[in-house]
């Protein structure tokens, strides 16, 4: 190979594939990516769980090929370096790299041994746009599980429901969920539940977020493929099942409050100083006008906050991690919410007054 890229335009590639490439694998390839140039010019990077493959745009070729380059070493010469980029494969283990007065020689690994993009059969596909599924995945992504051992929590549950023509994604960590639904015409016969990796789904809003337009969908068995304008970003399924989240959803809350989710929100900020160093537990107690927040420590102190609420039903205390609270808050955008408890160990519901596509459901906890 012998080309000439520009510098901005591999800055700006890398940069993307950086928390994609995996640098701790005991597969050393895994830190590398593939560059491949020829009429239409690649690059490609992967975890095995995720794997990215988008454009580059070369600025000169005098040489076509394939060369597998260490990502986080090239990232970081051509961040220093002045000018237009030259690559010149010695063969498929060196390459040459010149830059201005600037010249490197490093190591890179035989293409042969990169991982294979895997042989896609039997794809369905539906569309979504990109403003929407970014949403999708930014009001749920933080209720989902980052390291436990029931791995299928570590994940975003993509549910679809042609039956009733509805896309539902799901994050959970057993101690809260989120829930955000849309319409979505798809064509399949049967509903399917994807199952995709919270990393996988955290790389993918990241390049949601610099894009416009529809996103192409292609699922199958094993895998999804999310078709961002050229770039095709596809995610290796996560096999088992994921917990009946639509039967943790309660339906008869009887006791339902109206509050301002701005003064909500600082409050529980307030007090949850207090809290940091115990969990976050505070204590919610709700009367016909005021709902009170508190919280204490034997070695740091105690707190109290007040907010006024429009509830008619009896008082109610109960126990809750205020950074799940703080957390749904965060993520909803209306004016005033709606908090509805039933039970001090019961679920709880929390949703906004103006929009019925998203909730939030919270486990209480003893204090």
């Amino acid at each position: 190979m012998k080309v000439i890229i520009s510098r901005n335009e591999l800055v700006e590639k890398l940069s993307g594939i950086q928390s994609i490439v995996d640098k701790k694998s005991t597969m050393p390839i895994l830190s590398h990516f593939l560059l491949n140039v020829g009429e239409s010019s690649l690059i490609t990077a992967t975890d095995l769980e995720t794997a990215i493959t988008e454009p580059i745009e070369i600025s000169s070729i005098d040489e076509p090929g394939v060369l597998c380059l260490p990502a986080r070493r090239l990232y970081e010469i051509v961040r220093e370096v002045d000018g237009e980029v030259s690559l010149v494969s010695e063969d498929s283990e060196w390459v040459r790299i010149k830059a201005g007065k600037s010249s490197f020689r490093i190591a890179c690994m035989n293409p042969e041994d990169f991982p294979k993009w895997p042989e896609i059969k039997d794809k369905k596909a539906f569309t979504l746009s990109t403003e929407k599924l970014r949403e999708m995945i930014d009001r749920t992504l933080y209720s989902a599980g980052e390291s436990d051992t029931r791995y299928t929590l570590n994940s975003l549950l993509f549910h679809i429901k042609p039956q009733d023509g509805i896309l539902n994604v799901v994050g959970t960590d057993g101690h809260r969920l989120s829930l955000i639904k849309t319409p979505v015409q798809t064509g399949f016969e049967e509903e399917m539940k994807l199952i995709v990796p919270r990393k996988s789904a955290s790389e993918l809003r990241k390049f949601l977020a610099s894009h416009e337009g529809d996103v192409s969908i292609d699922v199958t068995q094993k895998h999804v493929i999310f078709n961002i304008g050229e770039i095709r970003f596809l995610v290796r399924l996560i096999e088992g099942s994921y917990p009946a989240y639509e039967q943790v959803i309660p339906l008869d809350n009887q006791k339902k409050l109206n509050i301002n989710r701005e003064e909500f929100l600082k409050a529980l900020k307030r007090v949850s100083i207090i809290s940091r160093e115990k969990s976050y537990a505070v204590k919610i107690d709700v009367t016909d006008s005021v709902l009170t927040i508190t919280a204490s420590h034997p070695d740091v102190g105690e707190a109290s906050d007040e907010v006024a609420i429009e509830y008619q039903g009896d008082e109610i205390s109960l126990g809750f991690n205020a950074r799940y609270l703080m957390d749904a808050l965060n993520y909803m955008e209306t004016e005033r919410v709606v908090f509805e408890l039933q039970e001090p160990l019961t679920p709880t519901l929390l949703r906004e007054t103006e929009r019925d596509d998203y909730l939030s459901v919270i486990m209480p906890m003893r204090i």
